[in-house]
């Protein structure tokens, strides 16, 4: 009976440790969410991830960061909030959306079937990669060009073809997260001026 116990009690305390050690795997939102310097110089992998997402689909990488600041305030692991009925009883999230950039189910299916790229919405790079595709996509379908924060962001929040149909008229702070979302952006395109040699002379002795 002792034993039984003692293995319970060491499976337990296995299981536990290795929680905490995965948990202190997990990347920490950036300190300062507002600098997109600071970003990466906190997270120089992440410098790495935008340029491959640029090269990839030509979205800049101020717009797409500044995308997914407004969707997760840079959490791997954001989620949506949950429903309630009669206001207690919780029943399922909101939509699925998850993750970095917060992409959805149906709209993750679509990239990993036009791109091949299995990806996890709780990596970064497959992120930022997947923003990229989404926008280019909308450049594609919709003309509206990738510079074109705002209305990308409003695409993006309500689905192309919520835009189409004007959905986002009838959602005035929608619009007004838009126009932040946008402004966001230009700050951090001059931001990325100011720092983008400094990022790149140490990208060329970064070890990973």
């Amino acid at each position: 009976m002792v034993a039984n116990y003692s293995r319970r009690f060491s499976r337990l305390f296995f299981l536990f440790a290795a929680a905490l050690v995965l948990s202190g795997c997990a990347t920490a939102p950036p300190k300062h969410q507002s600098n997109l310097c600071d970003i990466y110089r906190e997270y120089p992998d992440w410098y790495d991830a935008s340029l491959d997402m640029q090269d990839e689909w030509g979205t800049p990488m101020q717009v797409a960061m500044a995308i997914i600041k407004q969707e997760s305030s840079f959490r791997h692991d954001a989620r949506p909030p949950k429903k309630y009925v009669l206001g207690f009883i919780p029943w399922g999230r909101v939509s699925s959306a998850y993750g970095y950039a917060q992409a959805q189910d149906p709209a993750w299916e679509d990239y990993q079937k036009a791109t091949g790229n299995g990806g996890s919405r709780t990596d970064f790079a497959d992120s930022m990669m997947f923003v990229g595709w989404y926008t280019s996509e909308t450049q594609k379908q919709l003309g509206i060009s990738k510079w074109d924060t705002y209305n990308q962001y409003l695409a993006y929040h309500d689905g192309r073809g919520g835009y189409q149909r004007g959905t986002y008229k009838r959602k005035p702070q929608l619009m007004k997260i838009s126009r932040r979302v946008a402004q966001q952006a230009k700050d951090y395109g001059w931001q990325l001026k100011q720092c983008r040699k400094e990022l790149d002379d140490n990208r060329s002795w970064w070890p990973f």
